[in-house]
């Protein structure tokens, strides 16, 4: 069998970003239970996977971590084969991702710069050099099917085989599937959000989608118009359909405000094909540039369209507030 170098040096380990729950950061000698994975969107499947670390950790007076990726292998995959189709759309962006992890109660987690090195690490180096020296794993836990290293040789058994041999404990956690028997995962839930079914995307993350970002300055187009809308730049190749959609925005205030966003590349005004999320809040002013807020899409409303005028598009957004104001009258917030 393939062995790695023992005393590997430090400096040709992948890089790892650490991100607590909390201030401090590990020492690097606390022992850890490690879950492995893409983690995209966070859903129901994550959550029960991200239940069963948190209570093995927590019976086992281990430290609770999970490894992700970035950007996705698929996506570094593609890149290099000039593929671009094959590259996975984003339901979160890292930020988002990170933050619903350690919102589960996870201590802590890492983040992998996924390039040629890693890629082309071994399965055995992957396991002795990553888990084991760098990141003192005890207990592991990862999904049936889950491939590692270079070339993808590594699975389960490799895992077990060496894992035993250095008192790892390696568990796997099966699929979770809907009321329905369908198995919840990041692609049903990018499937769903390209169709606009947000009531499907919910049933799958167990919450409503979201995005989050700070504030930008736009062209102020919209308060020519009378409506004012916070600006906000989305990660390149965002799940979400474009179009128009009823929200509910967090961090302007106690509670969330009511309002109507567009998401898209705004063709009646643009042609640059950069895609911003536009949000206009409901009967308030105030000031929110550079502050983070996240914006809750509660139903789709239409695709984004090119109007011949400024005039069909304001008559348009009119009639798009009229919705939302209806919505928030028979559902509230």
């Amino acid at each position: 069998m393939e062995t790695s170098n023992p005393q590997i040096s430090p400096s040709i380990l992948p890089k790892l970003l650490e991100l607590p729950r909390g201030r401090s950061k590990g020492d690097g000698k606390s022992s850890t239970a490690l879950s492995i994975g893409n983690f995209d969107g966070v859903h129901l499947g994550h959550q029960s996977m991200l239940q069963r670390l948190r209570k093995a950790a927590a019976e086992q007076q281990l430290q609770s971590a999970v490894l992700t990726f970035s950007p996705h292998p698929r996506e570094y995959f593609a890149e290099i084969a000039r593929r671009p189709e094959l590259t996975p759309t984003h339901i979160t962006g890292l930020r988002d991702k990170v933050q619903t992890i350690l919102g589960c109660g996870i201590d802590r987690v890492w983040i992998a710069r996924f390039n040629r090195h890693l890629a082309e690490m071994s399965a055995v180096a992957f396991i002795e050099d990553l888990l084991i020296q760098r990141l003192n794993v005890r207990w592991l836990l990862v999904g049936e099917d889950f491939r590692f290293g270079a070339k993808r040789a590594g699975d389960i058994a490799l895992l077990r085989e060496i894992g035993t041999k250095h008192g790892i404990s390696v568990q796997t956690h099966a699929d979770i599937v809907d009321a329905k028997g369908h198995r919840i995962s990041s692609s049903e839930v990018r499937a769903a959000l390209a169709l606009g079914d947000l009531v499907r995307a919910k049933a799958l993350l167990g919450r409503h989608f979201a995005l989050t970002g700070h504030v930008i300055h736009g062209q102020k187009l919209g308060r020519t118009l009378g409506f004012p809308t916070m600006n906000m730049r989305v990660t390149d190749r965002c799940a979400a359909r474009s179009g128009i959609y009823v929200v509910a925005v967090h961090g302007l205030s106690e509670n969330p405000l009511p309002g109507i966003a567009s998401l898209g590349v705004r063709p009646t005004v643009l042609d640059n094909g950069q895609i911003l999320l536009e949000t206009h809040v409901l009967d308030a002013k105030m000031d929110a540039y550079g502050k983070l807020v996240r914006v809750e899409f509660l139903q789709h409303v239409r695709d984004e369209e090119k109007f011949p005028d400024l005039t069909t598009l304001t008559a348009a957004m009119n009639a798009d507030r009229q919705h939302a104001r209806a919505y928030f009258s028979l559902h509230g917030l």
